[in-house]
């Protein structure tokens, strides 16, 4: 998924504020999930955050356009671990955007000539639409999304 930096991102420090970070990790979580479940799953389950981990490598800046990048690792019944890679696309030069370790993605996605701007883990809960509360995701669902 790609997106560009807008200027309501930048912050006064004049790079992206951190909640827009969190708010591409939801963007690109919601965009997998509605891409693999089945339209009765969607109707069924929503996801609501247990916890959020951004670990932050380089700042983002206007002009920027970002590629997020998503997979589940850990799946059970009741929670399901998400990671997320937020990379640099264009909006440097290579001499400004050396640096950062970018291993290549096993789902064949090359991300090899962008920079790695910030990492993170999310917990998500799954929940029943109709109750709010959690509810169990079943084995054929959680191997659809687990690697």
């Amino acid at each position: 998924m790609t997106v560009p930096v807008l200027s309501t991102d930048i912050d006064e420090q004049k790079h992206v504020n951190n909640t827009v970070y969190l708010r591409w990790v939801q963007d690109v979580a919601t965009a997998h999930w509605k891409s693999l479940a089945s339209v009765e799953a969607q109707a069924a389950i929503g996801w609501v955050v247990l916890r959020h981990e951004i670990d932050y490598r380089s700042p983002a800046s206007l002009g920027d356009e970002i590629v997020l990048r998503t997979w589940v690792g850990q799946a059970s019944r009741l929670k399901f671990e998400r990671f997320t890679e937020i990379h640099r696309k264009s909006g440097r030069s290579d001499a400004e955007s050396s640096g950062g370790d970018i291993d290549p993605p096993k789902d064949g996605f090359s991300v090899a000539n962008m920079q790695l701007l910030a990492e993170g883990r999310t917990l998500w809960v799954p929940i029943d639409v109709r109750t709010g509360k959690p509810t169990r995701v079943s084995a054929e669902l959680r191997a659809q999304f687990s690697t």
